[in-house]
């Protein structure tokens, strides 16, 4: 049985690239499918501003003529730029359980990215830590939440039977909003100390002054998360791309922003968990997917607390708390059950310290993976 490559350059490519995941995933109740439109963009199939500055190849596998895999190698120039290291990255990673299928899209990567004088390689990121990353490697009994990833537990094997290796694991964190009765008093005075010390003004986002809100926010995101791993800041032209995709899905209620002397020092944003109804949907928008995203909203009662960044003047403050805080009103109003909070890096000691002080659990882990040529590949280990 022969196993072939080839780079996505037509149409046909485009289609059975986008079209491996339904059909490997067909039956399993916990995947939600991607919406179909985002792929595109991602993939660079459609236009996307981050393509503007960086390079995407994907490339598809077939096993006795039918595709059986399919890979995406990255150039992220922001990268390359910030940490002075020439690093490729991999994304949108699927495949058959088969090695030699992974290991001959891992090679067209590679080679890929050798022709432009990059040999280490990153993953999965699809594209970028701005977006969707990671691999999941741990709590594999539920759907995940809205943009975060999900792939069978073999795809660990296949991606350190290639020679991938850790560099970070990612948590996701859950609670049940019954919890709150039951928060550590120590929390409750680092609220309240941070409130007098800041006098902080609390306030959820404005919808009328919407994509300015939205500029606000990732603002604040480029500047607080300067110092975390692998962190490189979006563009202008990302950052507009992303308030207008944001527009119709986000709700007031689950945001806060905080302001000390009239300056936005902080922001949290929580994205309802849309994925039952992506779906349902089957990842379709048009032409009445995106009402019925809209119109089933209400119901939904999970909550996933994308992102919380305060200025690195402000952190170690207590003010994430302070804007957590906020929330909780608006989220018992709206009939809110359960929050997930994630991303968060094993790394990052001080919000996993927080989360579990709160009585928040550990329910699923995310990998990235590291490979440098001087690591066993897959055509030594043969």
């Amino acid at each position: 049985m022969s196993v072939t490559v080839e780079p996505v350059v037509t149409r046909r490519h485009q289609k059975q690239f986008m079209q491996l995941a339904w059909d490997l995933y067909a039956g399993d109740p916990h995947w939600a499918p991607p919406l179909r439109q985002n792929l595109r963009e991602m993939v660079n199939f459609d236009p996307s501003p981050f393509y503007d500055t960086n390079e995407i190849q994907c490339f598809v596998a077939y096993k006795d003529g039918k595709p059986a895999g399919r890979v995406a190698a990255i150039l992220n120039n922001g990268h390359i730029e910030r940490y002075k290291e020439r690093r490729g990255f991999f994304g949108f990673f699927e495949s058959v359980n088969d090695q030699e299928v992974a290991n001959a899209v891992f090679d067209a990567a590679r080679d890929w990215l050798k022709e432009r004088d990059v040999l280490l390689i990153r993953g999965p990121a699809n594209p970028s830590l701005n977006h969707e990353c990671g691999l999941l490697i741990d709590g594999f009994d539920s759907m995940a939440t809205f943009m975060m990833t999900y792939n069978p537990p073999y795809y660990a094997d296949l991606i350190e039977g290639y020679g991938f290796r850790k560099v970070e694991d990612m948590y996701a964190f859950w609670g049940n909003l019954e919890m709150l009765e039951t928060l550590d008093p120590k929390l409750k005075f680092v609220v309240d100390e941070a409130k007098r010390r800041f006098n902080p003004v609390l306030r959820p986002i404005n919808k009328k002054k919407f994509t300015e809100e939205i500029r606000m926010f990732l603002d604040i995101y480029n500047k607080s998360l300067v110092a975390t791993w692998g962190f490189v800041p979006m563009s202008d032209a990302e950052i507009n791309v992303m308030a207008q995709g944001l527009k119709h899905l986000l709700v007031p209620e689950m945001t806060t922003v905080c302001e000390v002397e009239g300056k936005p020092v902080g922001a949290v944003f929580g994205l309802l968990d849309y994925n039952p109804l992506i779906k349902k949907i089957d990842g379709r928008l048009f032409p009445f997917g995106f009402l019925r995203l809209l119109w089933g909203k209400k119901k939904i009662k999970r909550v996933r607390l994308i992102s919380t960044n305060v200025l690195p003047e402000f952190q170690r403050w207590g003010i994430g708390l302070v804007l957590l805080e906020r929330l909780i009103p608006d989220a018992l109003k709206w009939g809110m059950e359960e929050a997930e909070f994630s991303w968060v890096l094993e790394s990052n000691h001080l919000s996993r310290a927080t989360l579990e002080r709160g009585g928040a659990k550990k329910t699923k882990t995310y990998r990235m993976y590291d490979f440098a040529p001087t690591e066993p590949t897959a055509e030594a280990k043969s």
